[in-house]
């Protein structure tokens, strides 16, 4: 019988060179009637996989044979379960092997360290890059923000809200910054000027157009990661996603906007993280100039009572994991 994939002990889950009566690692022995087949579902249902991942393939061309090898992977669990009553114990046993040699294939690829990667087409480079860009965007606004809390009548919980959000974005900058992310821009403007700082309501109106597009920013994130493989950086995308949501929601509360969660789902503004530079130019922050121009700053991220510092992924190869 003819293969067109790989096959596995389905005892050790070793690579086998067919036709195969014995396993060379552990000797044991291989029976052709247990190995799957090419049932034209199979093929179908795994193409129909693998083709899910084709969106947008000119930024994740680098990665498209790990994403392929990890689908793969997923392929063969979801396929085994699905065709469970027509394979023996033995069969599932080899579905099994290849799924954990396939998912290791994938893992081995998944697990090289971002800092490796130096070249400016990478796409999960420029992901990060936007996103560190980004968070230096936020910590600029709310540093500016809290520079002026007299002038936009700041204080008590609401000055505290507004402290711990900002060492949350620049604690969120360092993470990308660490990962592979460069800087894009460092002096910002704000579609409003010098007002932004002095007049509660446009300070506001900022911050809700900022953190929603932080959020769809962070959403588009997700499923590109995914898409490219790194299920970690998705799942950490979500994580920050929920932080700037919560800085939306709080910026509600502060200026006097019932109900401050009023959003059931979140809108996706951008149909990809590349969009974003765009998006965020014609509404006005990337245009200094006069006294609209304000230069980005690290600030101390020591904040009592911000806890969670360091996001946590399982199995994750990313710098600062928690």
């Amino acid at each position: 019988m003819a293969h067109n994939s790989p096959r596995f002990c389905p005892q050790c889950g070793h690579a086998l060179t067919l036709p195969a009566l014995q396993c060379e690692a552990c000797h044991a022995a291989i029976d052709e009637h247990f190995m799957l087949t090419n049932d034209p579902r199979v093929k179908q249902a795994t193409d129909n996989l693998i083709a899910s991942f084709a969106a947008p393939s000119s930024r994740r061309a680098f990665f498209k044979k790990g994403a392929i090898i990890t689908a793969s992977g997923v392929a063969a669990t979801a396929l085994g379960a699905a065709f469970m009553p027509e394979l023996s114990s033995a069969a599932a046993r080899q579905a099994k092997a290849q799924t954990n040699a396939s998912v290791k294939a994938g893992q081995q690829q998944k697990n090289q360290t971002l800092s490796s990667y130096k070249s400016a087409q990478d796409p999960i480079v420029s992901i990060l890059t936007v996103a560190r860009t980004a968070e230096q965007l936020a910590v600029t606004f709310y540093s500016n923000g809290l520079a002026n809390a007299d002038k936009l009548g700041l204080k008590g919980d609401n000055l505290t809200y507004l402290q711990a959000a900002l060492a949350e974005e620049q604690i969120h900058q360092q993470f990308f910054a660490a990962n592979g992310g460069q800087s894009l821009a460092e002096t910002f403007s704000f579609p409003h000027g010098p007002q932004t700082f002095t007049d509660l309501k446009t300070f506001i109106d900022t911050q809700q157009q900022l953190e929603g597009v932080f959020d769809s920013a962070f959403l588009a994130a997700i499923k590109e990661f995914a898409q490219l493989g790194r299920p970690d950086l998705a799942q950490i995308s979500g994580q920050v996603a929920c932080i700037e949501a919560e800085h939306r929601a709080l910026g509600r509360a502060i200026g006097g906007l019932s109900p401050a969660d009023n959003w059931a789902f979140t809108p996706v503004y951008l149909g990809s993280v590349a969009d974003a530079p765009a998006l965020v130019t014609k509404a006005g922050y990337l245009s200094p100039k006069g006294d609209n121009s304000y230069t980005y700053k690290a600030v101390n991220t020591n904040v009592l009572g911000v806890e969670q510092t360091k996001p946590f992924a399982v199995n994750s190869s990313v710098v600062g994991n928690g």
